[in-house]
């Protein structure tokens, strides 16, 4: 049935009023009616504000044809409580918006945009079929070809060869405790006899992975994730799951049902796992890891980096004065010291010396800064923060407790060292302007030999969300927890001047 312009179209036999299909929908309103099923639908965010952009939608009609949805934000309350995966609607009036060219999920040039008269309801009785789904895969080729683009989000299908470092030959034990941490999962996954592509899933598909790994009672071996960006980081291709993602397994849909069927008849495919994929380590450049901050994705992410000490940074606080119990930030009180840590059950404290050294550090890719956070100050001097400051007013009694402690001849030492630095990049690089990051942790030269890259572990790869890999995840000091992370991000640029003034580095 032809249509007319702007959805205008001869009444059918069936209907009085038209229903055009997806592929007929062209930019600007509409004043017509769609049909179709949700297959999906998630929320977009601004990655650098974190305010909510809208809710965008996967729909697909009786035709087959895959369309993206889009609602804006003020409008999200009056359709959320109708929308539910996987049922069949009816949408009357709507704007043809121009599908955005960045991280696209549909081939359509126009997105489907809910309008300030836009009328959804459900469609209980439906008179035509609907197809379930419609995926995009591709192969190692295309997403070879892809890199780096911020193109289309394509989908993968392949097999499972290892799930955080683990082999399928005995069943992977996921640790939630760690997840919940960590946000996210990486799996190495073969498609058909490509090469074995490094796969990133973060937050909510990780959720979701984890879920349905655990779910099957023999393991799961076949997986199809939908909607990854590709990203080169560390040379090497990389996966990565996106807002839009969605995770299937073995006997989920039809085409992890037909691969599946695949690689049964087929099992010396399924046995074989590269040395070289259990074994290599990545390790990452200072410019990679700039690189990884400019991305509109990029999360909480631990890497591995191997640099040389340029020097420890003139001006700048060498350390501050911590809480006994669980190392953040204490400031003075009335008669005492507080800590900071609305989570602390310290009410009060003593305070401790803890190391925030900024030091200058570079490779052959670029030069940066580094800030060396609780027991990481302690693996390169041999001493502990408390008792350098405690040494130095020791020699110097006439120095009150406002002195400016010039920074230590124990630091100042480590000049000229090459070291691989387990270091965590967070939301305090990506929204703001600072470009040093935080070290967790100095790999000593025995644990630097290649096992299984702890870069990948740690690496959000991609556009709009991101990329890691290994048997040593390089985790937060472990004196120091998850408040280390909070303190660089509050008082790395500003140091309470009532407790510790910025020390000077005297060489």
């Amino acid at each position: 049935m032809a249509m007319k312009r702007n959805g205008k179209s001869p009444a059918s036999s069936e209907s009085d009023e038209s229903v055009m299909f997806f592929r007929d929908v062209s930019l600007g309103p509409h004043e017509t009616r769609l049909r179709f099923r949700l297959i999906h639908f998630w929320e977009a965010q601004n990655p650098v504000k974190k305010t909510l952009i809208g809710l965008e939608m996967l729909l697909i009609d009786e035709q087959g044809t895959v369309i993206q949805g889009f609602i804006p934000p003020g409008r999200i309350k009056k359709y959320l409580p109708e929308m539910k995966r996987g049922s069949v609607y009816e949408l009357i009036n709507f704007y043809g918006s121009k599908n955005k060219p960045m991280y696209r999920v549909a081939d359509h040039i126009a997105t489907v945009s809910f309008a300030w008269n836009s009328e959804l309801s459900v469609l209980h009785d439906i008179p035509i079929p609907f197809d379930e789904d419609r995926f995009r895969m591709h192969s190692y080729e295309d997403f070879e070809a892809n890199c780096d683009l911020k193109g289309d989000l394509y989908d993968v299908l392949g097999h499972m060869k290892l799930v955080d470092g683990q082999a399928l030959t005995e069943r992977p034990t996921i640790d939630e405790a760690k997840l919940a941490t960590t946000r996210h999962i990486m799996v190495h996954v073969q498609s058909h006899e490509g090469p074995v592509m490094k796969l990133y899933l973060w937050d909510q598909a990780a959720t979701d992975f984890c879920k349905k790994f655990k779910s099957y009672e023999n393991t799961p071996t076949v997986l199809l994730v939908t909607a990854v960006n590709t990203k080169r980081l560390g040379g090497n291709l990389a996966l990565s799951s996106m807002s839009p993602t969605r995770v299937f397994m073995d006997y989920d849909v039809q085409p992890t049902i037909d691969y599946f069927a695949w690689l049964s008849s087929n099992p010396e495919i399924a046995k074989q796992v590269s040395a070289e994929v259990v074994t290599k380590r990545e390790t990452m450049t200072i410019s990679d890891i700039f690189s990884y901050m400019t991305l509109e994705s990029a999360k909480d992410a631990f890497f591995e980096c191997t640099a040389t000490i340029d020097d420890v940074v003139h001006g700048s606080a060498w350390y501050y004065i911590a809480c006994t119990g669980c190392h953040s930030k204490a400031t003075k009180g009335a008669n005492s010291l507080i800590c900071t840590n609305p989570r602390c059950v310290k009410d009060t404290t003593a305070g401790v010396a803890q190391y925030r050294a900024k030091i200058s550090v570079y490779d052959s890719s670029e030069q940066g800064f580094f800030v060396l956070l609780g027991d990481a100050g302690f693996q390169l001097t041999g001493r502990h923060a408390s008792e350098l400051v405690s040494s130095y007013f020791e020699a110097n009694k006439d120095k009150g407790p406002d002195h400016e402690v010039p920074v230590p001849e124990a630091l100042i030492s480590i000049v000229g060292q090459t070291h691989k630095f387990c270091v965590k990049v967070t939301d305090h690089n990506f929204s703001g302007n600072t470009r040093a990051i935080t070290v967790t942790k100095i790999l000593p030269p025995e644990t630097s030999s290649p096992t299984k890259g702890s870069v990948d572990n740690a690496i959000a790869a991609t556009s709009m969300e991101a990329v890691q890999t290994g048997s040593e995840v390089c985790g937060p000091s472990k004196s120091r927890g998850d408040s280390a992370d909070e303190e660089s991000k509050r008082t790395f640029d500003s140091v309470d001047p009532e407790k510790v003034k910025r020390a000077r580095c005297e060489k």
